[in-house]
C-alpha cells in the first residue's frame, strides 16, 4: 500500500496532458504578422534583452514562462497542474503552452511578436510553426551552465520564484539540453536562428541582438523629437 501510495503521488505531481481541460481560443492574428523566438538556457538573459527590444522596437513582448506563471498565480486547474510540473523541471504539455500564448498574441492586437523561452522542444516548435505561424527568426542565447546556475541562484534570492532552487535549476538544465538544443539545430538547418554569447555585458550582447532584428526588417519606433532649446533662444531671443 505505501509504494502503491508514492506513485499515486507521484502521478498527481505529473499530470498528464488529457487531464487537462484547455479553455477554447477566441480571435485571429493578423496575416502580416511576424514572430521571433527568444531561445536559450534559463538564467541566459532572455529576458534582460527583450527589455531592451522593447525599447528600440515596436514588438510585443510574450514570455511562455511568465503566462505560465501568471495561471499559476490565477489558482485555476490548469495553473494547479501546470505548478506541479514546473517543480518538477518538467516541460508543460504543449497543448496548454500553445493555448496560452496564441490567446495572448490575440487579445495584444500585435503584428510583431517576441516569443520569449519557447518553444522548448522540437515537437513544441513543429505544433506552434502548424496551429499559429511560422517564425520569421530564432534569437538564441548561448551561455555556459555555470554561468547560468550562479545567476538562477543569485536571482532566487529575490524572486520568490520557486524554481529558483538549486535541485530544480539542475533539473531544468538537464530538460534544456536533452530538448532544447535540437530545436536550435532545427532552425540552423533553415538558416533562421541566430546565435548569440549571452555572457558579456547585457549592453555588448545587445549590440548583435539589433545587428539581427534590423536584418530582418523588425519595425523600430518612430523617433520621438525633442525641442531644441537652442532654436528657442535663437528664435525668441530668450
Amino acid at each position: 500500500m505505501p509504494h502503491s501510495q508514492s506513485l499515486a503521488d507521484r502521478v498527481h505531481r505529473t499530470p498528464a496532458l488529457q487531464d487537462f481541460a484547455l479553455p477554447p481560443v477566441h480571435g485571429s492574428l493578423p496575416p502580416d504578422a511576424q514572430i521571433v523566438f527568444v531561445l536559450g538556457g534559463p538564467g541566459s538573459g532572455k529576458g534582460t534583452q527583450c527589455d531592451k527590444i522593447k525599447e528600440e522596437y515596436e514588438c510585443v513582448h510574450l514570455s511562455a514562462g511568465d503566462l505560465l506563471r501568471a495561471e499559476v498565480a490565477s489558482g485555476s486547474d490548469v495553473g494547479q497542474k501546470c505548478e506541479a510540473l514546473m517543480k518538477e523541471g518538467k516541460l508543460v504539455p504543449v497543448a496548454v503552452t500553445l493555448n496560452l500564448l496564441k490567446q495572448a498574441m490575440i487579445d495584444s492586437r500585435g503584428n510583431f511578436f517576441l516569443i520569449d523561452g519557447f518553444p522548448r522542444a522540437l515537437d513544441q516548435a513543429e505544433q506552434f510553426e502548424s496551429s499559429i505561424m511560422p517564425c520569421k527568426a530564432v534569437l538564441f542565447f548561448d551561455c555556459p551552465e555555470e554561468e547560468m546556475e550562479k545567476r538562477l541562484l543569485k536571482r532566487g534570492e529575490t524572486s520568490g520564484r520557486s524554481d529558483d532552487n538549486a535541485d530544480t535549476i539542475r533539473k531544468r538544465f538537464k530538460t534544456f539540453l536533452e530538448q532544447s538544443l535540437p530545436v536550435k539545430d532545427h532552425y540552423l538547418a533553415q538558416s533562421k536562428c541566430h546565435v548569440l554569447s549571452a555572457v558579456p555585458p547585457p549592453a555588448e550582447v545587445y549590440v548583435g541582438v539589433k545587428a539581427v532584428l534590423d536584418s530582418i526588417h523588425a519595425p523600430a519606433k518612430a523617433a520621438v523629437s525633442v525641442p531644441c532649446l537652442l532654436c528657442a533662444v535663437l528664435v525668441f531671443g530668450y
